[in-house]
């Protein structure tokens, strides 16, 4: 039962209400089924399948709240945790940011769930693992690789006269590749909603090639370079900055969009005029749910435009408290692009670094999101627009704001982890010390 439908979620989750004597009652079922290969030295290691469906309860009784959950779904067992949610409300303190829970909402149609991603089974994963495998053993490489996948539901009920469903299907791979004398390493990833659209052998011969001409790297002197950015190599920096814009750690003044006195940089340009970010759960490329886990409806929602913040998310109860467009957090990241390639973007560079992947990414100092991490799998020298020889990696120290200020072109957007980012190239990328990581 771990994918419901529609009609068998609503049955489960009106049975449930049913048995509720709060105040409010809000009900949220979750299910997932899936399944996982990982193989490491050309070999398959483990191979896995997932199945699960839970329920969350929370009561409420005037300000006082409490939640239970459970995994099964007899009449007797959803009293039980009707009532264990009921009992803990009624020992809780008064929450001092109370609001009422949703009424009914409407929501948009998207399409994340497919049959091509549902229907996978232990086969399909064998022969995904085999043809990464197979590009690795072609170039006398050895392969270490993960490819999980799930198809997922969530389904929202409360007293209010709320109800909302989503079903959902998702599919990770990545692989890493390594010279038989440890000196080289490449490194890919890729994620699809539908199954039908990833090509592990394809992918996986990305980084078989990285791994190839990365062999005995050269050292380079750290300092500010001219980088070419691959979206796995910006993703966690961005994703950093992005989930960082939450109106009200701006207005208390816990975020780099802070201003003295409780203001924000809200209109303000912060990052060159050629970015612009939004969310939108439509999106055929990155379609995410209709709705965020508080019943709010995600819409399309431009965060940065031409380089001026347009928005910042909240909650309901700060939306309120300072009667503000009530903005849930997005569902999904949108950088727009340009229309260059990797390659032209590597042939208009006289001087720079091509990095595959960042990694071991960590926050140095929240007010100016500044962040150090290390290079990993695949750097390389580039002169008078050609790849020249791969180099050791660095220890960086940079804060998405300013790398986004010092944006010399984008590329065409690609999807990674659930976003669509393009590769960027960005001048004056502070390289701080040399790292033995291959």
């Amino acid at each position: 039962m771990a994918i419901l439908t529609q009609a068998e979620a609503q049955a489960i989750l009106k049975k449930a209400l049913g048995f509720s004597k709060a105040d409010e009652c809000e009900i949220t079922l979750n299910g997932n089924t899936g399944g996982n290969i990982r193989y490491a030295r050309n070999e398959v290691s483990t191979s896995g399948a997932e199945e699960n469906v839970s329920m969350s309860v929370e009561s409420r009784f005037g300000k006082r709240s409490g939640v239970a959950t459970i995994n099964e779904f007899d009449d007797q067992s959803l009293e039980k945790v009707i009532r264990r949610s009921e009992e803990t409300a009624r020992l809780a303190p008064e929450s001092p940011e109370y609001i009422a829970f949703l009424g009914p909402q409407k929501y948009t149609i998207t399409k994340e769930f497919f049959d091509s991603t549902n229907n996978v089974d232990p086969a399909y994963r064998a022969d995904a693992a085999a043809k990464s495998i197979a590009a690795a053993s072609a170039k006398n490489l050895t392969a270490a690789g993960f490819l999980e996948h799930y198809s997922n539901f969530t389904a929202k009920m409360n007293s209010k006269g709320l109800f909302a469903y989503h079903p959902s299907t998702v599919v990770d791979f990545s692989v890493t590749m390594r010279t038989e004398d440890g000196t080289g390493s490449g490194y890919v990833t890729q994620d699809y909603s539908d199954i039908s659209k990833l090509d592990t052998g394809k992918a996986s011969q990305i980084a078989a090639e990285k791994a190839a001409n990365s062999r005995n790297a050269r050292a380079l002197e750290p300092g500010k370079y001219t980088v070419i950015l691959e979206p796995a190599a910006s993703i966690d920096l961005l994703r950093n900055m992005f989930s960082n814009m939450d109106q009200r750690a701006a207005e208390e003044g816990r975020s780099f969009l802070s201003k003295s006195g409780g203001q924000t940089k809200k209109g303000e340009k912060l990052v060159d005029e050629r970015i612009t970010v939004y969310s939108d759960p439509s999106n055929p490329e990155v379609p995410a749910a209709p709705f965020a886990g508080d019943g709010r409806p995600q819409q399309k929602v431009t965060w940065i435009e031409n380089g001026v913040v347009k928005n910042l998310y909240n909650t309901r109860y700060w939306a309120s408290n300072k009667g503000a467009a009530s903005i849930p957090p997005p569902g999904n990241t949108i950088m727009e692009g340009g229309n260059q390639s990797l390659e032209d973007m590597i042939k208009s560079t006289s001087r720079g670094i091509l990095v595959t992947r960042l990694w071991y990414i960590r926050a140095v100092d929240p007010q100016t999101l500044l962040y150090t991490g290390l290079t990993r799998d695949g750097t390389f020298y580039i002169e008078n627009g050609k790849i020249m020889y791969p180099v050791k990696n660095f220890r960086f120290n940079e804060s998405p704001v300013i790398m986004l200020n010092n944006l010399e072109a984008l590329g065409k957007p690609q999807r990674i982890n659930g976003s669509l980012i393009p590769p960027m190239k960005i001048r004056d990328f502070t390289f701080t010390s040399l790292s033995d990581a291959v």
